[in-house]
């Protein structure tokens, strides 16, 4: 056995074998919202890290979530905790073993992206209007 020849091992397909279909964008997106949550959560840790050690400080992290740049992340956070969490609700349903048919699977990928762009709004125009 040591001296057998190495056979040669197939490779596994990837992103540059397979047709990008939105599902599998999908996929990618909320693995990449993940990511982005536990960045958000800094942020939020940061705030509340700030209110806890003076004002003078609060007032400087105020000011950077209050800026145009701060606003900005605020808003891609809340994009990416919404469409974490619908894609999460999605594959809940798969778990119950619902939601296979191709034409549900995609109808649930496009309803996730509206969904998601949908409620963001609602958010911040809601948070805007209680200001």
């Amino acid at each position: 056995m040591a001296n057998s020849p190495m056979k040669e091992r197939p490779l596994s397909p990837h992103l540059s074998i397979y047709k990008p279909m939105l599902t599998m964008m999908m996929s990618i997106v909320h693995r990449i919202t993940g990511i982005g949550l536990y960045f958000g959560m800094a942020l939020f840790v940061w705030w509340l890290f700030s209110a806890a050690h003076s004002q003078s400080y609060f007032d400087f992290v105020q000011g950077f979530v209050g800026s145009w740049f701060g606003r900005l992340v605020l808003f891609g956070f809340t994009w990416a905790l919404v469409h974490h969490a619908l894609g999460g609700l999605r594959h809940l349903l798969w778990d119950t073993g619902r939601g296979f048919d191709l034409v549900r699977i995609e109808w649930m990928a496009r309803a996730t992206i509206a969904g998601s762009v949908t409620l963001t709004l609602l958010i911040w125009i809601a948070a805007y209007a209680a200001r």
